[in-house]
């Protein structure tokens, strides 16, 4: 019977002492992807002077549109691995009045051909 209680007792004491990190190693977490996959090859694709549907048409729809500021889009990529720390990414598209891409910004460089033309 004392053999019981020393088996229970020392796991929760080593529970406390470690703060409880180890058993939640222990819990099964998922990853979780949210938003706009976005790799460096699609942003080199863009250039200076495509049109929105364009760039929608090889990055996809925008996470975000705000209302008021329609020729800003931005792309948002969330990716959180199990137990890992979370990773964000983002890229911005600016448009000028006329609907055409004129500068992008966040974490993906703009190709060195971005300035080419687009024909």
């Amino acid at each position: 019977m004392q053999l019981k209680k020393w088996l229970i007792a020392v796991p929760l004491a080593l529970g406390m002492l470690t703060g409880c990190s180890t058993l939640e190693k222990l819990v099964y977490r998922i990853d979780i992807n949210q938003g706009n996959y976005i790799e460096q090859g699609e942003v080199d694709k863009l250039k200076f002077g495509m049109t929105k549907e364009q760039v929608r048409y090889v990055m996809g729809s925008p996470m975000l549109v705000e209302n008021g500021y329609p020729d800003v889009w931005y792309y948002i990529y969330h990716h959180t691995d199990g137990h890992d720390d979370p990773i964000q990414k983002n890229l911005i598209a600016n448009f000028n009045d006329k609907g055409q891409l004129v500068d992008i910004t966040g974490d993906f460089p703009p190709s060195k051909d971005f300035f080419k033309s687009i024909n």
